[in-house]
């Protein structure tokens, strides 16, 4: 018998990818491309929708897709309210939310695309699942230090779930008995403490939070941050700039690709090789204070992400912090299998898919 197919769809700020599975086996895998040119007409992030919808739908076509075959759409999910980590079948309260949301970002476009494609199919339901507002942090995580302020769990719950089952299930343990600290290395940085199935303590990554990364800046002075705010040189929009997309490696170093960097460390480049060593000394740091939230009983340190396939980085990271626990790294970010996985669990029954309301 035939197996069931599944559609996996994650739009980026540059990029759609899309992926087809025959149950477990990827048959169709791409990654779009999108120019400055080709998003400049549109104001607002949910314009691109009919955009990347297209574009998705003639890939398709061309690489002679039976769509007809599709029994479940999943798109990666975008900034809602918080939601428990699981699969959720798209609704109308969700399509508001990601359409209305506070915070707008290409993935909210993973869901709505997904329900759109899945309307017009004779037997498709469409789904997102472990988007990056997963919100499963204990209460002491959520203060502060100022009631005007509580800490939010914003992170890259999608891939830092898929690699602490996925670790899981090679040592025969359940997910859910284990005490992780996964560590999501790529443009933006998340570092979570997993107790026993759960995220308890996470740095709110999207606004650069925690140590600074390709392109965000991490946690700053905050006096410093505030006399610049009010110094008259600079735009709240520059400033959100400097903290998300022209921080980090970007502002140090002028680029926010990690390989350039890595190249430039081997070519002996000492600033680039300072900032570099910096990088890996705030992760390590960061991984040292969620092993105390974990209260020093952590069964294993994972590595995930685009970075984690630089070795020398890993290296120095492993100095500073492999006495805490054994490190495993899973090199990349593969949110497409992650998505589609965890189709492919709903489609199986191994898990009820959770309403969004």
């Amino acid at each position: 018998m035939e197996e069931q197919r599944i559609l996996a769809i994650n739009p980026g700020s540059t990029s759609t990818k899309i992926a087809v599975y025959a149950g477990s086996k990827l048959i169709f895998l791409k990654n779009i491309k999108h120019s400055v040119e080709d998003l400049a007409p549109f104001k607002e992030i949910t314009d691109q929708f009919d955009f990347r919808k297209n574009v998705i739908l003639k890939e398709l076509k061309e690489a002679e897709i039976d769509l007809d075959k599709l029994k479940i759409i999943v798109g990666r999910g975008g900034i809602l309210k918080p939601v428990p980590s699981g699969v959720f079948k798209v609704n109308d309260k969700m399509k508001y939310d990601l359409k209305n949301g506070i915070k707008k970002h290409a993935s909210n476009l993973g869901g709505l695309i997904a329900d759109d494609i899945a309307r017009s199919l004779p037997d498709a339901v469409a789904y997102i699942a472990d988007p990056v507002v997963v919100d499963e942090m204990h209460d002491l995580a959520r203060i502060t230090g100022h009631p005007l302020f509580e800490r939010v769990s914003i992170f890259h719950a999608l891939n830092q779930k898929a690699v602490a089952r996925k670790y899981a299930k090679s040592i025969d343990r359940p997910y859910e008995e284990l005490n992780l600290i996964v560590v999501h290395l790529g443009g933006g940085i998340s570092i979570g403490g997993h107790k026993n199935g759960k995220v308890i303590d996470v740095n709110q990554a999207i606004d650069g939070e925690g140590p600074f990364s390709p392109e965000r800046s991490g946690t700053l002075p905050v006096g410093d941050v505030i006399a610049m705010a009010f110094s008259g040189k600079y735009t709240q929009d520059e400033m959100k700039k400097m903290v998300t997309g022209q921080g980090g490696f970007a502002a140090y170093l002028g680029t926010n690709d990690a390989y350039e960097v890595e190249l430039r460390v081997a070519d002996g480049d000492e600033k680039a090789k300072l900032i570099h060593c910096a990088m890996a000394y705030q992760i390590a740091k960061s991984i040292g204070a969620m092993a105390t939230v974990l209260y020093g009983k952590v069964d294993q340190i994972i590595i995930t992400g685009g970075i984690a396939y630089n070795k020398p980085f890993i290296v120095k990271m492993r100095e500073i912090c492999d006495w805490i626990a054994p490190i495993t790294v899973y090199p990349g970010e593969d949110e497409m299998e992650a998505l589609a996985m965890n189709g492919l669990m709903v489609l199986n029954k191994e898990i009820e898919p959770i309403d969004y309301v």
